[in-house]
């Protein structure tokens, strides 16, 4: 489906190139179609029909006299401005964020039918979601700042979809639910609630345009926080659009803030408003960096190099191939989830699973982009990790390690063929200088290929003991006991065990995160909304009465 909206963008570049109309003059008018919200056509978006993606504050959408311009990462045409906040229009964000009161806009005590406002807007917004034009415009958009195929675009509305779903209804007020132990005395109970945070922030990165910030940024708001909310650039259109949506089923123009800037006006904002709590979901360098800046106040959903382990039991060879090959290159591997490392039992190296993930990974195309733009790693960076990796003793390429063919993304980008490398496990663990240039987390479509042996699994459970982050894992086995020796010597917040075991996957319905770590977030399910978005606050109830013949006691 997407072939026809490339082509269509390879028709508008020759368009572009004989029209004499600039990019400053052009303008967006709100688009006369039936989808009520949107200011944008997806189907149209080019360098002959680029977009301006704007913030809004304060209850207002406003521009900027700078502006960051992006390149179409299928053919390299300007395509959408952006109108970026600089570091001289960070007050209005500053005042807003310092507006909200530290007990939130709602809380169990103060404004509770907002709670059912939520529950409202959540109803309707899912509807919209379900409506065929609208679910199709979204991943449509998707595809144009972040180019996977329509059916990982698709799934990505319909996660959100059923996000919004689940907290429907009173949904949302149940996330504040209390508790009350008796107390010592008569008129004595000891209440546990649920507490806002107030003025927060959200900083979401560019691969899972939709699904990140809105499910991140309805569970901060289910809770009573007033969130201010940035987007990669490079995708935000995408959450503009959201936010019109969001608007247009009865979200307050004052609860929620969005900007567009760079990371270093983002950093300003930040450190000049010092909100109560920010989320930030990203790179580790960024994060160790932010959680330094706002002394602690933050939960983290960094990098993740992800690993899979196949058991002894050797079944199922050709889902157990197509699963690996969906895992590692599904979204040209730009998943925090990807399958960045795959363990593979002796017993799987005599069957043909390596040979099959070969033959999958190579029929995946540019055409419909089920291979597509790196957009944080350029070809060049790509091959000299891998040229590197191939230094190592007993290394080789398995497949891929060349850059596409006819394409014309732009270099700023990467174009990389699904690549793997095999390198020996004895030679992973040899030094730290080694283990660090193989654990190397490259965000694109590039894994690591291991072999071990019936009696070097100590040697596996000591290379994932070694890795820094936890964020997902895959035990692909049906060995209760092998299951029970590798779940219990590692740490991932998100592992999939069993014959269909996954690393990527972050649906609605379990618990996304990572574990090992005091600041780790999680996403979708009530728990992480509780967990990330709102705190414990304790109220003792002593009513009374005063025991009769009570008197004066001694000092103590």
């Amino acid at each position: 489906m997407y072939r026809v909206l490339a082509s269509r963008a390879l028709r508008a570049k020759s368009l572009c190139d004989k029209s004499s109309t600039s990019l400053a003059s052009l303008t967006l008018p709100r688009l006369n179609h039936s989808i009520p919200f949107a200011t944008v056509d997806a189907e149209e978006l080019s360098g002959a029909h680029p977009a301006e993606v704007q913030s809004f504050v304060q209850g207002k959408w406003i521009g900027s006299s700078n502006h960051n311009t992006l390149l179409d990462p299928l053919n390299g045409e300007p395509f959408i401005k952006v109108a970026e906040v600089d570091e001289t229009g960070t007050q209005p964000f500053v005042d807003s964020l310092s507006q909200c009161p530290k007990h939130g806009l709602h809380n169990p005590f103060k404004s509770p039918e907002r709670y059912l406002l939520y529950g409202d807007i959540s109803t309707k917004a899912a509807h919209m979601l379900a409506l065929p034009k609208v679910a199709d415009f979204f991943a449509r958009l998707i595809q144009r700042v972040a180019p996977k195929s329509y059916q990982q675009a698709a799934g990505e509305v319909f996660v959100t979809r059923k996000f919004l779903e689940n907290f429907c209804g009173d949904q949302v007020r149940f996330l504040a639910r209390s508790f009350a132990i008796p107390g010592n005395h008569l008129g004595q109970q000891s209440h546990g609630y649920r507490w806002p945070y107030g003025p927060v922030t959200i900083v979401t990165p560019f691969n899972f345009p939709l699904e990140i910030p809105l499910l991140q940024l309805m569970g901060a708001l289910y809770m009573g926080n007033k969130p201010l909310l940035k987007v990669d650039s490079k995708v935000s259109i995408v959450m503009e659009q959201m936010m019109r949506l969001l608007h247009y089923c009865g979200l307050p123009a004052e609860d929620v803030d969005f900007i567009n800037s760079d990371g270093k006006t983002m950093n300003k904002i930040l450190l000049e408003a010092s909100p109560r709590m920010t989320l930030f979901t990203g790179s580790s360098r960024v994060a160790e960096k932010l959680a330094l800046d706002l002394k602690g106040r933050i939960r983290l959903e960094d990098a993740g190099f992800d690993w899979k382990v196949l058991g002894p039991d050797v079944q199922e060879v050709d889902y157990v191939a197509w699963q690996c090959d969906q895992d590692a290159y599904a979204c040209s591997g730009q998943k925090c989830s990807a399958q960045s490392m795959l363990f593979v039992h002796e017993n799987w190296s005599k069957t043909p699973l390596l040979s099959k993930l070969k033959e999958l990974a190579e029929r995946r195309k540019l055409e419909d982009l089920t291979i597509g733009p790196v957009l944080t790693f350029t070809t060049e960076a790509m091959l000299e990790h891998m040229e590197n990796l191939l230094q190592i003793p007993g290394s080789k390429l398995l497949f891929g390690g060349k850059e596409l063919k006819n394409h014309s993304i732009p270099s700023i980008y990467g174009a990389l063929e699904p690549t793997a490398v095999y390198v020996p496990i004895e030679e992973i663990l040899k030094d730290s200088k080694t283990y660090e240039l193989v654990t190397k987390e490259i965000f694109g479509p590039f894994q690591i290929v291991t072999e071990y042996k019936k009696d070097q699994l100590p040697l596996v459970l000591e290379a994932l003991e070694r890795m820094h982050a936890h964020l997902t894992a895959a035990v692909v086995s049906n060995d209760p006991i092998f299951i029970q020796e590798v779940v219990g010597n590692s740490v991932n917040g998100t592992t999939y065990a069993g014959l269909r075991g996954r690393t990527t996957g972050a649906p609605q319905n379990h618990w996304f995160g990572p574990a090992g770590d005091p600041r780790g977030a999680g996403i979708g399910t009530p728990e992480a909304i509780k967990l990330v978005w709102s705190c414990h606050r304790e109220v003792i109830y002593d009513y009374g009465p005063v025991p009769k013949g009570w008197e004066l006691p001694s000092s103590t």
